[in-house]
């Protein structure tokens, strides 16, 4: 791990609270302009991929997700670099995580509660070895608040065994009371960084307010798992040469002269209608 990783955060306490409740974060950890900065951005990209078939994929009502190229949004790298970030990934996925994926999730004034589940099935890493080989970090770009519709999520549900349903990705609904007694609300603010298994079961929530309430997503592998072959990150080739080696080498991409618009494959179709 490296020096600046080691120096600053409990390495334990990452562990225990990944492998545990399933989430962790950290408050303040870039300033409000910096975030205002990723707002724009992330406008800017919604109203492109709006205009590609397969740009911006629903996940429910007034609910969108979108993938993006590092290049794209101008704070790439200063995410991939926070020491917070690096001491996480570091812990959890080893000192040869990847990161694989890109994107935000909009919900919109009128979005729905979205029925309980995780992003895709348990790989056997987890399921039978009991080890955690990915991690989605989240960073709110609004000041949440709970009319906006903020995640919930079921603390200790990665571990939970959906082999036998839909996809290995949605429980039933009479495995519901465990979820709603284990939920918590998430009401991040500007600045605030968290990480969670993917696996944890968790929904989005109806949005009651006036404000879309977007947050940024990072897809970070272990060398071992599998989720980069859904993603397609790109970097054009003047990009990669005023990269980083602390970044470049822990990214998974595909080196281009032009970007080209991210046609998204991970289409999670159970989360299409709201959960009534």
């Amino acid at each position: 791990m490296s020096s600046v990783a080691r120096a600053h955060w409990d390495i334990a306490a990452i562990m225990g609270g990944l492998y545990g409740d399933g989430i962790i974060g950290l408050k303040g950890a870039f300033d409000r302009a910096w975030v205002m900065q990723m707002r724009e951005d992330i406008d800017t990209l919604f109203e492109e991929a709006r205009r590609v078939p397969g740009g911006a994929l629903p996940r429910g009502p007034q609910r969108y997700y979108v993938e993006f190229h590092p290049e794209r949004v101008r704070g790439f790298i200063d995410m991939a670099t926070h020491p917070w970030f690096v001491a996480v990934c570091e812990a959890v996925l080893g000192p040869d995580y990847r990161i694989v994926e890109l994107g935000f999730d909009i919900p919109f004034p009128g979005a729905a509660d979205q029925p309980w589940h995780r992003d895709f099935p348990s790989p056997a890493a987890t399921l039978r070895g009991r080890r955690l080989n990915s991690l989605a970090f989240n960073l709110t770009a609004v000041d949440t608040v709970h009319e906006m519709g903020p995640l919930e999520i079921a603390l200790g549900t990665q571990w939970d065994d959906l082999s036998l349903y839909p996809r290995g990705m949605f429980p039933p609904r009479e495995l519901w009371p465990r979820y709603e007694e284990r939920k918590v609300e998430r009401i991040p603010k500007m600045g605030d960084i968290s990480a969670r298994s993917a696996l944890t079961i968790h929904r989005g929530t109806a949005n009651r307010s006036s404000e879309a309430r977007p947050v940024l997503v990072i897809g970070v592998d272990a060398p071992d798992a599998t989720n980069a072959n859904h993603h397609d990150l790109q970097i054009t080739q003047a990009y990669a040469q005023g990269l980083p080696a602390r970044v470049k080498d822990h990214l998974t991409f595909r080196l281009v002269d032009e970007l080209e618009p991210v046609v998204q494959h991970h289409v999670i179709e159970g989360l299409l209608k709201p959960a009534y």
